[in-house]
This record gives C-alpha cells, sequence and structure tokens, in this order.
C-alpha cells in the first residue's frame, strides 16, 4: 500500500531480508519507463516466488536543504499479483496545509499487457481530516484513493512531489512481506551542517555517496531482490532489515531542535512540556489535602493515580504539534480528558503537587516491539508513560488506562527502552519486564455427566494481567454474540448446545467470568457399556506451532503467562472409572505442564488438576524445535481419554 501516515513523524520502515543483488538501477522520468516494466510478462520468475506484489520500479529522492525544509520527489510502479496483494492499490497520503503539501499526483492503472487502464489525479480522490478511530480533531489532511483490482495481475503507477517545512526523520521502505522487489532505488541529498546520520538494521547495504551542489548526497540501490515470507510468531523488526535516517539538527512544527543525543532530544521534549506541568495554587493545596493521611509516597502516588483513571476519559486532539506537546495539566484537570501525553503529563503534576518527583517517558508501544537504540538517536514511539523513581522501587505507571492496576505496565510498554524527560535531558531506560504469575488465568470446572453422554458444566475463571484486560476491555467492546464467539474460540471450548456466560466481579486486579454450558453429546464414542470422554472443557494450550526443518527467526508469544484448571467430574449413577488418564509432566527450557487425575470413588468423581506455563515470552529460534515438540505433547496430553463403564 503506497501509505505515508505522519500524525507524528515522517517515517517508513525498510521491510527486507535475505541476499541483495546490488547493481546499478536506472532513475527514469514517467514517459521514460521501458515498456517491460509495465507488462506483467517482464517479471522473472525468480521473483514470483512467496510474492503478493512486486515493486517492478521505485524512486524515492529526498532532498534537505536546511532543518525543516524537504523536497520529496516519489515514482513506483507495483504490480499485484494476486487478491493477498490488493492493499498496494491504496494510495493513502498525509498532509498538513501549513507544513506539507503534496503535487503533481498522478495515479495509473495498467492490464497484464502493460496497456493503460485508467488515470486518476488529484481531484479523484478523497480529501479530508486525517483522523483516526481515537482522535476528536486534527488539522492534519489525507489524500485517499483505492482503485480497483478487476484482475491478476494489475500494475499500479504512483507518482507526486512532496514539500514540508516541518520535518524530523526518514526511513526507507523496500519491501513488503511477501513482496519482491525488481528495481528500486532511494536517495537523501542533505546540507552538510545538518549532520545526516543513518543505520542499517539486520543487513548491510552501504550507499554510493557523492557531493552535488554542496549537499552531501547518499544513494542505494536494490534489484532482483526475492520476497520473503516472515514466519510465524515473528517480529518483523527483529527478522527485516531496515534503514533509518536521522538528522542532528531539525525542525518541526516551528521548533527547532538538535538530535544528535537522546541527551538533546530530551531537552526539546522538556522544552515543549515546561508550561504545562504545573496546576494552579489553589488546585495543590486540594491535592494535598486529599492526601494528607496518606502516610507513605507510594500511598499517595496510589491514591492519585486511580484518581486520574477514576475521573478522566481519553480523548485524542492532533493540534499543532499535537504529536509531541501534551495538553497543559490545567487544562486536563479542569476539562477531564486527554490522551497519553496529556495524562502522562497530568500525572506528573499531581505528583509535583505532592512533592514526589516523577518523569514524563515516551516508548515506543505494543507486545514485543522495537525499542530505541542507545547507539543512534532516533524516534520510533508512539506513546507517553511515567516513571517514579521512589528510593530502591521505581515504579511505571500505565496512565491511558482506566483499569491498568497501579505499578503494572503490561505487555504494551514492558521489557524495552523508554526515554525519561529529566531536568537534564532525555535518559534511556529500561522498564521492567513482566513475570508469569502477573499473567494467570485460574480457574475451576465442574462437570455432571449424565448416563447418556450428555453433559452440563459450570466453569469459574479468575485473570490477571493481560487476561483481566482480555476480560475487562476487550471482551466488553464485543456485541453479545462476538463475545461467546470470542470466548468460545480462544479457550478452544468444546462446542455447547447451550451457552450463557456472565462478566462477573473485577476485584484487586482479577476479573472473573462465569460460563453455563449444556452439551447434548459430550461423550466422543459409546461402545456396550462403555463410554470414552476428553475430560476437559477447554484447553489450557489452545495451539500448536508447525514443525520446521529450519527456524531462523525467535518466536514471540505477547507475554510470559501461568495458567491453570481444577477440573471436578461428576460420574453418572452406575458408572464407575475403568481407565484414567495417565498423569503427566512435560518440561520445557521455557516452560512446563502438569496434569494428574484422582479418583474418589466414595463420592464418585475425578478430579483433574493441570498447570500451563510459559516463563519467556522470547523464544530463541535455537529452541523452536523444542516449543513445538513441546506443544505437540501438550495438545496429546489434553486429549487422553477418560473411560468409564456401567456396573453389572
Amino acid at each position: 500500500m503506497m501509505k505515508l501516515m505522519r500524525s507524528k513523524y515522517f517515517t517508513g520502515l525498510l521491510l527486507l531480508v535475505g541476499a541483495f543483488c546490488i547493481s546499478p538501477v536506472k532513475t527514469y522520468s514517467q514517459d521514460e519507463i521501458p515498456k517491460e516494466l509495465y507488462a506483467s510478462s517482464g517479471i522473472p520468475d525468480s521473483l514470483k516466488a512467496d510474492a503478493n506484489s512486486v515493486v517492478r520500479y521505485s524512486s524515492e529522492d529526498i532532498t534537505v536543504s536546511s532543518p525543516g525544509t524537504v523536497v520529496r520527489k516519489f515514482h513506483s510502479l507495483v504490480t499485484i499479483l494476486n487478491e493477498k496483494g490488493d492493499d498496494e492499490a491504496i494510495v493513502e497520503l498525509p498532509y498538513n496545509k501549513k507544513f506539507y503539501n503534496i503535487s503533481d499526483i498522478d495515479i495509473r492503472i495498467y492490464n497484464p499487457d502493460g496497456d493503460l487502464i485508467k488515470k486518476y489525479h488529484k481531484s479523484d480522490m478523497y480529501d479530508g481530516a486525517a483522523m483516526e478511530s481515537d482522535i476528536l480533531v486534527s488539522d492534519d489532511r489525507l489524500l485517499y484513493l483505492k482503485p480497483t483490482v478487476a484482475t491478476y495481475p494489475t500494475t499500479i503507477e504512483v507518482a507526486y512531489e512532496e514539500d514540508f517545512s516541518s520535518f524530523l526523520q526518514w526511513g526507507w521502505d523496500i519491501q513488503d512481506d511477501q513482496q519482491s522487489v525488481q528495481n528500486e532505488l532511494f536517495k537523501v541529498s542533505a546540507d552538510p551542517q545538518i549532520g545526516f546520520r543513518y543505520i542499517s538494521k539486520n543487513f548491510a547495504l552501504n550507499p554510493d555517496k557523492k557531493t552535488e551542489n554542496g549537499l552531501d548526497t547518499y544513494t542505494w540501490a536494490v534489484k532482483n531482490k526475492k520476497a520473503i515470507k516472515l514466519e510465524d510468531g515473528a517480529m518483523a523488526w527483529r527478522v527485516l532489515p531496515k534503514v533509518y535516517c536521522a538528522f542532528n539538527k531539525f525542525k518541526y512544527y516551528g521548533y527547532s531542535g538538535d538530535f544528535s543525543t537522546w541527551q538533546n532530544f530530551g531537552k526539546w521534549q522538556q522544552d515543549l512540556n515546561a508550561d504545562g506541568c504545573s496546576l494552579s495554587p489553589q488546585r495543590v493545596a486540594e491535592i494535598q489535602q486529599m492526601t494528607a493521611n496518606l502516610k507513605t509516597d507510594k500511598e499517595k502516588a496510589k491514591f492519585l493515580y486511580e484518581y486520574m483513571q477514576h475521573n478522566m476519559r481519553y480523548v485524542a486532539i492532533a493540534l499543532g504539534i499535537g504529536g509531541f506537546k501534551p495538553f497543559s495539566a490545567d487544562f486536563v484537570d479542569q476539562k477531564k480528558y486527554g490522551d497519553c501525553k496529556a495524562f502522562s503529563n497530568y500525572m506528573c503534576a499531581l505528583l509535583k503537587a505532592v512533592n514526589i518527583k516523577a518523569y514524563y517517558a515516551i516508548v515506543n508501544a505494543g507486545p514485543n516491539e522495537e525499542p530505541d537504540d542507545p547507539s543512534f538517536p532516533y524516534d520510533i514511539s508512539d506513546h507517553i508513560i511515567v516513571c517514579v523513581p521512589f528510593k530502591n522501587d521505581t515504579t511505571w505507571l500505565e496512565c491511558t488506562s482506566s483499569i491498568q492496576p497501579f505499578g503494572l505496565l503490561g505487555s504494551f510498554t514492558e521489557n524495552r527502552n523508554a526515554l525519561l524527560i529529566t531536568e537534564d535531558g532525555g535518559k534511556l531506560v529500561n522498564t521492567p519486564k513482566s513475570i508469569a504469575s502477573e499473567n494467570q488465568l485460574n480457574s475451576e470446572v465442574h462437570l455432571v455427566i449424565d448416563s447418556t453422554g450428555g453433559a452440563t458444566a459450570q466453569v469459574k475463571i479468575l485473570g490477571t494481567g493481560v487476561y483481566r484486560t482480555d476480560y475487562v476491555v476487550y471482551l466488553t467492546r464485543l456485541k453479545a454474540d462476538e463475545q461467546k464467539q470470542s470466548l468460545l474460540s480462544t479457550l478452544n471450548i468444546r462446542q455447547p448446545s447451550v451457552f450463557d456466560f456472565t462478566l462477573g466481579a473485577d476485584n484487586d486486579g482479577v476479573k472473573e467470568v462465569d460460563l453455563n454450558l449444556q452439551y447434548d453429546k459430550f461423550c466422543d464414542i459409546i461402545a456396550g457399556d462403555k463410554q470414552f470422554y476428553r475430560p476437559k472443557v477447554f484447553d489450557l494450550c489452545a495451539f500448536t506451532v508447525p514443525i520446521l526443518d529450519k527456524r531462523t527467526s525467535d518466536y514471540f508469544f505477547d507475554q510470559p503467562m501461568q495458567k491453570s484448571c481444577v477440573t471436578t467430574i461428576d460420574l453418572p449413577t452406575g458408572f464407575v472409572v475403568e481407565t484414567l488418564p495417565a498423569n503427566q509432566s512435560l518440561k520445557f527450557t521455557y516452560g512446563d505442564y502438569e496434569i494428574n487425575y484422582v479418583y474418589d470413588a466414595v463420592k464418585n468423581q475425578v478430579i483433574s488438576t493441570a498447570k500451563f506455563t510459559i516463563t519467556n515470552q522470547d523464544i530463541p529460534a535455537a529452541k523452536y524445535t523444542e516449543l513445538q515438540q513441546y506443544l505437540d505433547a501438550v495438545a496429546k496430553a489434553q486429549n487422553k481419554k477418560l473411560v468409564i463403564h456401567h456396573k453389572a
């Protein structure tokens, strides 16, 4: 997809892996491109393997004449091979009337023979506010076009020019997942005084460097690059090579800054925040009175954090330098709304009112997402949290969430670098890493089997950490039928005849969910006086991973986890156990699984106790086969049969 979203940064990511074939790539004007680059017959067979689309030709030329002053010329030809590549036809171009604009837009569609079948211009595109679902107001705008792809292959040609008077950094997109490259060129020309820097991630490809018209010019070229298909469970930033381009001197939305070090970038952010991080003297006195009876600073911080959670609602307003500068603390205090920047700044102001030091912290969010590189200042972050450096006990606060427990970040921002904005500028520090016991799903099941093989089941689930978030936040956003389907699929529940559930209490970081299930047929096999059952309603581990000859990238879970289930099965009158499933204990470098069965002949009950643990979310590629064998063994253990028979 031709997409350059710039709500905060003008950044693209290079998606590339494997060996490069480096040779000169010629730059063409739109009317000079050879016919064979339009026709699908000109695609080598080697570039079709694992590819949904092929970059036939791409030229990106960026000239940075002074901090914040940039001209970018872009021209590309992409052939879409099948419906999975349809997003490559979408053209999505953000702009801002004050700081950057787009001109000379030309979009053309070609059939398999390379014949022109449709042309589009700027006047054909949607032109409106560039707002995501949680943004109420924005002064960024968006040009958008989604041409219809009727047949395959289809080739999309896109050309345009952009002029910026606000600019921070850039990154190079070479190829998407399952996309090959036939010819691609990336060129950056910059005034030497600006301090251009670049870094390659996960590959080595040096640019050709020259000096032209007083500008340092760097040119990268890629030719005949085969497609790469990411392995399941891999993180793209760990596998796919990319180039980051940064400039020591920049100007963003009228604010000049120095990005030569993380410390200097932090000073720039500190200056943006400086006029809005205090509350009025009257409000400070009120906050001090609210916390007067609390004995410790940590008790006060917890009280104020929960006060903010209960009294504020999330609203994003992206006006002006909205991607960096937060609303003032007074504004949030009075209006009772804000975004991650506003809430984090407000939390710092609340703590400041009771003489507790806290730091605004910039972080890249999402499970297992890429951290900042200490050796190369380049901002990939998109979220703000707060760090409270209590003596011998640093506490982190996720201020955007209205349900996150005090002092727990969760998978969204854990285990990565965050940039603290201190009095002395920026300082990179590590956020904490969660442990399995912080993400628990504990359950109790009472299963009553009848003599015909039907059953009823009552299930009580208690979730903490990510599982609590699933049930408190994500599940409640769904419609009733979608909620049921979500529970059935995520827990791999055997399909019941009747399924009712209740979202129960949410106390002290533990969320309860209660399920009531009925089965017309719970028994797997009836043979004479014998009945065979898989003695469980749902799986603690509901997935396996495929066998691979060789795994090249690490496998990632969203978080470490700890699950347990105690199942009590009431056997039907007149039936007794013939065969219990064997107890099992399975070990894995980063986890374990245990299940034990007991038959209580007096109560005529079978009680099973199962535990499943993953202790680390990052499974090294060298341990993938062990993970695959472990999960297969767990799946087999979960499917062992309980055999009962009718007494003579």
